[in-house]
C-alpha cells in the first residue's frame, strides 16, 4: 500500500493532492474524492487510512482556494472546478473514475458528469449540493452584503486562538468534542485565512442566496440516469437536510439512497468503516458507464427534440 501527498504544478498554480495507489498498481481506473466548501482533502483522511479495501486507485485533491492549493483571485464555479478535478486525472493518468463529492463536492462531481460524462464511471453524492433549495440559514446568511466584514471579524487569527484555547480547556477537563463537530470547526477554521475566505465567499454567493440554493442539477439528472449512482446522506444534517436526497432517489429510480440514522453532516467522517464498506459495495457491484459522445446525444435529443422551421 502507498499513501503519498505531493502537489501537481497545473496552468502555473499548485494543487494539493493525496494519492493511495494499491499494490498491483494504477491503471486508468480510480476514484477520486471531492471535498466540501471551506474543507480539504483532509476530510478524507479515515476513508484514505481504509481505502486498502477499495482495491482500487485513490485521488484526493484540495481544490483551488482550499486546503494547501492556491487561492488565486479566480473563477472558482462549479465548471472551473470540475474542470480542474479533469485535469488532476488528466495529468495522473486516469481515464475514468468513480467521482464521490460530499457537500460542494457533490456539486462538482455532478458538474463533472455533466462535462465529462465519457470519464464518469459511477456517481457518488455524500450530502451533496446542487440538489435542491435547502441549505441551513447560516449559508444563506452568506449572501447578505455584511457577511465578508462579519467573516473577516469573527474568524481570523485571534478568534482562532481563543477557540483553540477553549478546546484545551474543555480536554483538560476530561470533555472532547464530538467527531463531527470537530471536523465543522476545522472547516470554519479554513476562513481565517483571507485568500481562503474570498474562495469561500465566491462560492456561497454564487450557488446560495437568501432563500437558499440556486445552483442546481435537477434539469439535468436525465443526463446521468445510464450513471450508476449512490446517495448518502446523515439522518441528522443540519446543513443540507435529506431532503433533496429523497427526491433525487425518486428522479433516478436506479439510484440507491442510503441515510445514515447516526450521522449529520459528515457520514464519511462519522462512521468511516461503514462508509468505506458502502463505498466498496456499490463499485464492486455495478458496472462503470462508460457514455460515449453519441449516447449523450442520443439522451440530449430525445429529451429536447429539435423543431421544424415553419
Amino acid at each position: 500500500m502507498t499513501l503519498e501527498t505531493y502537489t501537481l504544478t497545473l496552468h502555473g498554480r499548485r494543487i494539493r493532492l493525496r494519492e493511495y495507489t494499491p499494490p498491483d498498481g494504477a491503471g486508468d481506473e480510480a476514484i477520486v474524492l471531492l471535498h466540501g466548501i471551506a474543507g480539504s482533502a483532509r476530510t478524507w483522511a479515515p476513508v484514505l487510512r481504509r481505502c486498502a479495501a477499495l482495491g482500487r486507485r485513490v485521488l484526493a485533491p484540495d481544490l483551488p482556494g482550499h486546503g494547501e492549493s492556491e487561492a488565486p483571485r479566480a473563477d472558482y464555479g462549479l465548471g472551473a472546478l470540475a474542470s480542474t478535478v479533469r485535469d488532476v486525472l488528466a495529468v495522473s493518468g486516469v481515464r475514468h473514475a468513480t467521482v464521490v463529492g460530499h457537500s460542494l463536492g457533490g456539486g462538482v462531481a455532478m458538474q463533472f458528469a455533466y462535462q465529462f460524462p465519457e470519464m464518469c464511471d459511477r456517481l457518488v453524492l455524500v450530502a451533496g449540493a446542487g440538489l435542491g433549495p435547502e441549505v441551513s440559514p447560516v449559508l444563506r446568511a452568506t449572501a447578505l452584503p455584511g457577511a465578508p466584514a462579519f467573516l473577516a471579524l469573527t474568524v481570523n487569527r485571534a478568534t482562532l486562538a481563543l477557540a483553540r484555547a477553549a478546546a484545551g480547556l474543555l480536554r483538560r477537563l476530561g470533555g472532547s468534542l464530538k467527531t463531527e463537530t470537530r471536523e465543522l470547526a476545522w472547516h470554519f477554521a479554513s476562513l481565517a485565512d483571507p485568500a481562503r475566505r474570498r474562495a469561500f465567499l465566491f462560492i456561497a454567493r454564487s450557488l446560495i442566496d437568501l432563500r437558499g440554493q440556486r445552483a442546481s442539477a435537477v434539469d439535468k439528472l436525465y443526463l446521468a440516469e445510464a450513471v450508476p449512482t449512490l446517495l448518502v446522506w446523515g439522518a441528522r444534517d443540519p446543513l443540507i437536510p435529506v431532503a433533496p436526497g429523497h427526491r433525487t432517489a425518486e428522479l433516478l429510480p436506479d439510484s440507491r439512497l442510503t441515510v445514515r440514522e447516526n450521522a449529520k453532516h459528515f457520514p464519511h467522517v462519522a462512521d468511516p468503516d461503514g462508509f468505506c464498506l458502502l463505498l466498496k459495495e456499490f463499485v464492486t457491484g455495478t458496472a462503470p458507464a462508460r457514455l460515449t459522445l453519441d449516447d449523450v446525444v442520443e439522451r440530449l435529443t430525445a429529451r429536447n427534440p429539435v423543431r421544424e422551421p415553419r
